[in-house]
């Protein structure tokens, strides 16, 4: 059900393949194990939990929460031995948004019932936080772009990075903002990387890092110019229609086919961003 790799010593990544490709990933010591994000449905989080306790056998001490949205956070529950660590806007969304978008869920999905929202009992919003697992030290930090709560964990000595959903296989900015996170990507380039774990896709190897990062950062100023061209339409909404996804650089097929919906959805955010109100279209449609 789900994606299993070694990604360096005692560092694990997996992925969801049900929904979006979503990643999480567990850094093991000798006497405790961290694990980094839960995987959007209980089934997929109890398959690493099982790992842990059984291949690695040692109790999971900390989860952290990368961001507040659903397909990151849904499975703390699963550690109720763990401490969450988030930032403090990571909390505050999830009592704002998250309980409430969980309710809704349920009712209409049986397999979510059994779900609890667990708000992080560790939070900060500056600087960093450092645990020691075995000889690994592990960095966690503000990496802002795609939310505003984004964190990024840097396994040290390994050279390891787990960037949430600031750096993912189609950058996605509904909930955050273009510039930022432009600039958390170019500081991903600046950390001598030897992989990163994306909050979605593939696990970017060393020497493709720089070459991600910079196809991700060209996406979205493509998505910029394309909502500028559209601002000087009468009707902007129907030149968003019209630009697809491979016209800025990236492939319909990522992220399980959901590319073209997130990238439209991309296109109408910024619009909304920087110009305060949304694209119209051409076609008026009536209620009868």
């Amino acid at each position: 059900m789900i994606q299993q790799e070694r990604v360096a010593e005692n560092v694990y990544f997996f992925q969801s393949r049900v929904y979006a490709e979503v990643n999480a990933g567990v850094i093991a010591g000798p006497d405790m194990a961290v694990v980094v994000d839960t995987l959007p449905f209980p089934d997929e989080t109890v398959i690493i939990r099982n790992f842990i306790e059984q291949e690695l056998q040692v109790p999971v001490r900390y989860v952290i929460n990368t961001h507040y949205h659903a397909d990151h956070t849904w499975g703390n529950y699963l550690f109720p031995g763990a401490k969450i660590i988030g930032h403090n806007l990571c909390r505050k969304m999830l009592i704002q948004k998250g309980i409430p978008a969980l309710e809704r869920a349920q009712e209409t999905n049986p397999s979510l019932r059994p779900i609890k929202i667990v708000l992080p009992q560790i939070t900060f919003d500056q600087g960093e936080i450092s645990i020691n697992v075995g000889k690994k030290n592990l960095r966690i930090f503000p990496l802002p772009g795609h939310t505003m709560d984004n964190l990024a964990v840097l396994v040290d000595e390994d050279r390891v990075l787990f960037t949430g959903d600031t750096l993912m296989a189609l950058p996605y900015i509904v909930d955050g903002d273009i510039d930022i996170s432009i600039e958390s990507m170019q500081k991903i380039k600046e950390l001598g990387l030897e992989n990163v774990v994306q909050g979605h896709g593939d696990i970017i190897l060393r020497g493709e890092v720089n070459l991600v990062v910079d196809e991700a950062i060209e996406y979205l100023e493509q998505v910029r110019k394309a909502v500028k061209k559209a601002s000087r339409r009468k009707y902007p909404l129907d030149l968003l229609e019209e630009i697809d996804i491979e016209s800025c650089g990236k492939s319909r097929v990522l992220l399980g086919g959901l590319s073209p919906e997130l990238h439209f959805n991309n296109l109408k955010a910024l619009y909304r961003q920087m110009y305060n109100e949304e694209p119209v279209g051409s076609e008026i449609y009536y209620e009868e």
